[in-house]
């Protein structure tokens, strides 16, 4: 597994733990960041899962609305945990990470649903994720 893989993971444990727990997320950044501060092994990872929520926390509003607009009669609020986050992951990298290709963004949130949440949400993240590409 690929260090940016495994940051996204974090990025999205980070995510969805401040979701999950009504936390703001700079919080729940803030703790994770103490944790990592104690795994020098793990620095690699540590440092793009924080560029991602330094990101997501950076560009909300955009990251929201975009996921809002082309997730086709889902309210945020209405879609699982897991696939908010990710979504919210994919948009990023989608519109704010020039060194992450879409195709990888894609591939990366798709594969994570698929192992992580509902037996729908792959094929739901990829359809919002691939819509909001074609119209960035």
């Amino acid at each position: 597994m690929s260090a940016r893989t495994k940051a996204r993971k974090r990025a999205l444990d980070i995510l969805f733990s401040a979701d999950v727990r009504g936390d703001e997320l700079a919080v729940t950044l803030a703790a994770a960041a103490t944790r990592a501060a104690n795994e020098p092994s793990r620095e690699a990872s540590w440092l793009y899962a924080r560029d991602i929520v330094d990101g997501i926390i950076d560009n909300r509003d955009e990251i929201d609305e975009q996921i809002t607009t082309h997730s086709r009669d889902w309210k945020l609020e209405r879609m699982p945990a897991v696939d908010r986050a990710l979504l919210r992951i994919g948009t990023w990298e989608i519109l704010f990470n020039d060194e992450v290709p879409t195709a990888v963004a894609i591939d990366e949130a798709v594969e994570l649903a698929k192992e992580l949440s509902t037996e729908d949400s792959g094929a739901f993240v990829h359809g919002v994720l691939a819509r909001i590409a074609r119209a960035s």
